[in-house]
């Protein structure tokens, strides 16, 4: 019984060295593709397809058996709201300014209302306001908008445009520059990236900036944020030509489209991303990018350190492993 098998191992190889080396590479690089746009498609389908609140901070204002009636008349499903309770409408108000809280339910009003920060949270408010909607015409609390979006920017996308750029930038230059240029040392390599870095970052800035209006950011912070999001992504594909030539594309888009975008918060806000992309969001550069330039464009006086702090940790591991398995394998990423 043992025989038979012994001689059918050695015949699938000889079909398989039958097909052409060429076909063969075409073959595997035809089904990675397929694989990696069908994984794209699923997780965006999953993430961003059917959005609803999953522990959205919402904070209350008044007893607990006026507020409480108002919220599970707006909840749906369970978990749907991470609840706040405020003394006064103005300790509220100034959670929201301060980026803790989403909206707030004011049962101290006459009538009660549903106090909303659309430029806080675009899809958070518009999944709140499709909550409170009984049916046309018809809500159950009136909404007030305290930070609505600008006209510039109606749905609040425009961050999430200017990420994806600044990383496809990124690292399709990075590609562009290993199948064009193959003399480049380290140094010149990584001279390289930091020219894109700030003239890249710049020209996006200006771009959405100055030139169509979309984002307001004080320029100096924009450039800087859409500068540290080209270098990260240069910088980690950069690391993965070193470590893995041409399939560096591979884990590259991984954590930068597949994951990164999906849970960068710019389409879908974290408080409606299931998981693991709720917690993506505050891990990846992508999600840290949308979150700083989101801030300093509508919220200057309370910007969060962490963004910040994970963007610059992402730059420095990649630059460090950059250079460390660069010198170890003894080639640059050109090579």
């Amino acid at each position: 019984m043992a025989q038979p098998a012994a001689t059918e191992t050695p015949d699938r190889s000889q079909w398989l060295q039958r097909i052409p080396l060429e076909i063969r590479k075409a073959a595997t690089v035809i089904v990675i593709a397929i694989v990696m746009t069908s994984t794209f498609a699923a997780a965006y389908t999953v993430a961003l397809g059917r959005p609803f609140p999953r522990n959205l901070p919402v904070g209350v204002v008044g007893s607990v058996a006026a507020t409480q009636s108002l919220v599970n008349a707006l909840q749906s499903r369970p978990s749907e709201f991470d609840v706040h309770q405020y003394p006064s409408r103005e300790a509220a108000i100034a959670a929201i300014n301060q980026q803790r809280i989403t909206a707030v339910i004011d049962a101290t009003a006459v009538p009660p209302q549903l106090l909303l920060s659309s430029a806080s949270d675009p899809s958070g408010s518009r999944a709140l306001a499709q909550l409170d909607q009984t049916q046309p015409g018809q809500f159950v609390l009136p909404i007030v908008d305290l930070h609505p979006l600008p006209p510039s920017d109606p749905a609040g996308l425009a961050t999430f445009y200017l990420v994806i750029a600044a990383t496809i930038l990124g690292f399709i230059t990075m590609f562009q520059l290993r199948a064009n240029v193959k003399t480049l040392t380290l140094r010149r390599w990584l001279g390289c990236l930091a020219v894109l870095a700030i003239v890249g970052g710049a020209t996006l800035s200006l771009v959405t900036g100055p030139a169509l209006k979309a984002l307001t950011t004080p320029f100096p912070e924009l450039w800087l944020l859409t500068s540290l999001q080209i270098a990260v992504a240069a910088a980690f594909n950069s690391t993965m030509l070193v470590l893995i030539h041409r399939w560096a594309i591979i884990p590259t888009w991984v954590v930068f489209i597949l994951l990164g975008n999906t849970s960068s918060g710019g389409a879908v806000s974290a408080s409606l991303l299931p998981q693991p992309f709720a917690f993506l969001n505050h891990a990846l550069p992508s999600g840290a990018t949308v979150s700083a330039i989101h801030a300093a464009t509508y919220f200057p006086q309370s910007q969060r350190l962490l963004p910040v702090i994970v963007l610059v940790g992402w730059l420095v591991t990649s630059l460090i492993a950059l250079v460390i398995s660069s010198r170890v394998l003894n080639r640059s990423p050109a090579a």
